[in-house]
């Protein structure tokens, strides 16, 4: 438990140093979510669907998503991923999981985590990027199954091709990033970030203690009917 408290302080204070960073060059992205539910755990589902809604929006983006459909696992969900440097450099940000039931099709309640990264060396900008990360294969959905892990490390992961026409055909990588971003920073860099579960937004999500195994189970172990704008948003994205 000491572990994960640390690691959720860390990516915690990354986000926010970041954001104070992107606030003051106007990079920040107001994201809408509805009035009537402003629980922090239901903002973050809300921005995930609209995050979702803007890559199925934008044509280029959806072709390369959706060439991954037949093989996704999974999907991570970063509506807003806060990068920011002046020599020392930060991200960080919250995302949630959604996981397809290879059986019926379906997507599962999510999974709340949090990310965070940190650098040293010569480096200056700030960017707010919206990630989806396809989680193509079992070794790759088995991380996000533990408390915490980094990206790249067990299980492979590239950023996807960009531009007219891009394909990922021939890319062997268990996890697949794509990225709508504004900033100066060049391209997206999650590899060696690390993820944590955050069991405080999960019980608070669903009302009690659960792990992230248990809330993808087709068998209902929990269920929040909020959640159900954003599974039919991945539905509709990948089909």
């Amino acid at each position: 438990m000491k572990r994960f408290g640390a690691v959720r302080l860390w990516a915690g204070s990354c986000a926010v140093t970041v954001g104070l960073m992107l606030s003051a060059t106007g990079l920040l992205i107001p994201v809408s979510v509805a009035a009537e539910d402003t629980s922090e755990q239901q903002q973050l589902v809300d921005k995930a669907r609209l995050t979702i809604n803007a890559f199925r929006a934008d044509p280029g983006m959806r072709a390369m998503v959706r060439e991954l459909g037949p093989e996704a696992r999974a999907l991570f969900i970063i509506p807003q991923f806060l990068r920011g440097a002046f020599v020392f450099g930060g991200a960080g940000g919250s995302g949630v999981l959604i996981v397809r039931d290879e059986r019926t099709g379906n997507w599962s309640q999510p999974v709340f985590y949090n990310i965070g990264s940190a650098s040293f060396g010569l480096q200056i900008g700030a960017d707010v990027s919206e990630i989806i990360v396809v989680v193509r294969t079992n070794k790759g959905l088995q991380e996000f199954y533990g408390n915490d892990f980094k990206l790249g490390v067990g299980a492979g992961l590239a950023v996807g091709p960009e531009g007219q026409g891009a394909s990922a055909h021939g890319i062997a990588a268990d996890l697949i990033a794509y990225a709508r971003k504004k900033g100066v920073f060049g391209g997206i860099s999650l590899s060696g970030a690390l993820v944590a579960v955050s069991n405080a937004s999960n019980s608070a999500y669903y009302g009690k203690a659960v792990g992230p195994r248990d809330i993808v189970k087709v068998t209902g172990e929990v269920s929040n009917p909020r959640s159900l704008d954003l599974r039919h948003a991945a539905a509709d994205l990948m089909k």
